[in-house]
């Protein structure tokens, strides 16, 4: 069962002008695609063969010898997560996510402003997510290919922080994408699908 790249789930001029098609064209062909090449070759005549990501993810990330496999899976698990949550859209969400990042976190502000915090502070290469922990909301970032899966929690949102995610059209302006993302690209209408599909399996 080998690991598959993904296409977009929008054309790559959609989220113009806050992402161009340029930027994705080397991030989702280009990294992505290196990812998925990279996993298939290491996973190819091992027990992890026939293994789904989540598999090989949760059976890889606190084993040291297995570094290079857990960040290459953890990568295209983390790029696909990502180009989901992308969609014109950002800005204030409704329904019951708004009211779990009220009672949660504080309010939207509040959020929009930890969540920029946790991108722009992590330190090198790595990703911001809003995840479910314990059953509360909670703003996290990990570094390079680190995920919530490995820490037990549920991924809501996350925004990819390595520098190939926004250095064609941001340069070094990691805090402006990361705004221009809160503002302008958050796909909500994501972020509350995974947040019921959690509440369906806890029931």
């Amino acid at each position: 069962m080998a690991f598959e790249l993904p296409p977009l789930p929008f054309a790559k001029d959609a989220l113009e002008p806050y992402m161009s098609a340029k930027t994705l064209e080397f991030h989702h062909d280009k990294h992505h695609a290196a990812y998925v090449k990279t996993a298939n070759d290491l996973v190819k005549d091992t027990p992890f063969e026939n293994k789904s990501l989540e598999d090989v993810i949760l059976a890889t990330a606190k084993d040291e010898s297995k570094a290079t496999l857990f960040n290459n899976t953890a990568q295209i698990w983390n790029h696909t997560f990502f180009w989901n949550c992308l969609k014109k859209g950002g800005g204030k969400p409704g329904g019951d996510i708004a009211k779990r990042i009220d009672s949660d976190l504080g309010g939207y502000e509040k959020f929009a402003e930890e969540f920029k915090k946790a991108a722009t502070t992590q330190f090198g290469s790595g990703w911001a997510w809003l995840v479910l922990d314990k059953g509360k909301l909670k703003v996290v970032k990990t570094p390079n290919a680190g995920n919530p899966l490995a820490q037990g929690q549920v991924a809501l949102l996350t925004v990819d922080v390595w520098e190939h995610a926004y250095y064609l059209d941001f340069q070094n302006r990691r805090p402006d994408f990361v705004t221009t993302f809160i503002d302008h690209l958050i796909n909500w209408d994501y972020v509350q699908r995974n947040l019921e599909a959690k509440h369906a399996l806890a029931h």
